[in-house]
């Protein structure tokens, strides 16, 4: 669970960084690949997919 956190915490820091750079290349965006892969196995997935899903509701559900 340690070096999960630390990876997460690691390409969070990367992912930040080269979206503040403005431009996103492959390797950026492989960054941010590994980043969502090491979030979907921490303790905050599940939150993270409930907040999705209730961001989903709430668009689906408006009219134009």
């Amino acid at each position: 669970m340690a070096i999960s956190i630390s990876g997460v915490l690691l390409f969070l820091i990367l992912a930040a960084i080269f979206v503040r750079s403005g431009g996103l290349k492959f390797s950026h965006a492989l960054v941010c690949v590994l980043l969502g892969f090491f979030l979907a196995g921490t303790s905050m997935a599940p939150t993270i997919h409930s907040g999705l899903t209730a961001t989903a509701d709430i668009v689906s559900g408006l009219r134009p």
